[in-house]
């Protein structure tokens, strides 16, 4: 149990920071569009990258330096370009953010964002192939337990964001609040972009 909540309390303080993934996870719990799936995506991604970090992977992306700013500008791309779709929605006509059947998102478009915004975070690779990979080597007898506990905050925050979005559903069912939402949900995605190209 001791390396179970290890890994479970370690990887809920890294998933909660606010972020790209988390912030498209809310817009679609809020939508209530194919929020099942995609948190399903988001966490089994999650525990994917989390046993390859816990169990050697890591040491993979260390011989492959090569591969750390390509990946860091292709995120960076990714989510400056989703950033100024969110701020074009915010600066478009109000019928356009009313979340009826008629504004639904196809779900092979939501997968899409979804999977890159998984796949294409360079922090994610960090945060699961570096940080959590290394603080697992502290519990050598427990490792598969500290990755199952890092698994499953995983799979409890974004499910809980998913649904728990619906909570909020009276507020954005006016139009300046969904403007709002684009204009936060831009500015995530822009300074996080930022931060990556600017990182040395």
């Amino acid at each position: 149990m001791t390396g179970f909540l290890a890994g479970l309390l370690l990887g809920f303080s890294l998933i909660a920071a606010i972020g790209a993934q988390n912030a498209f996870i809310l817009k679609q719990g809020l939508r209530r569009e194919h929020v099942f799936v995609l948190c399903l995506i988001c966490s089994v991604s999650d525990a994917l990258l989390i046993g390859f970090g816990v169990f050697g992977f890591s040491l993979v992306a260390a011989g492959l330096p090569a591969l750390v700013p390509v990946a860091r500008y292709a995120g960076a791309a990714f989510l400056f370009c989703y950033g100024a779709k969110s701020f074009a929605t915010a600066l478009g006509k109000d019928e356009v953010l009313v979340a009826d059947a008629s504004q639904r998102t196809e779900l092979r478009s939501a997968l899409a964002s979804c999977l890159a915004f998984t796949w294409l975070n360079p922090h994610v690779y960090l945060d699961t192939l570096v940080l959590l990979g290394s603080v697992s080597t502290q519990y050598p007898q427990q490792q598969a337990f500290f990755a199952l506990g890092a698994a499953s905050a995983s799979f409890c925050f974004f499910f809980a964001l998913g649904y728990g979005a619906r909570l909020l559903a009276p507020l954005f069912k006016r139009p300046l609040s969904w403007k709002v939402l684009e204009v936060v949900i831009g500015c995530v995605m822009w300074s996080i972009a930022a931060g990556l190209v600017w990182r040395r």
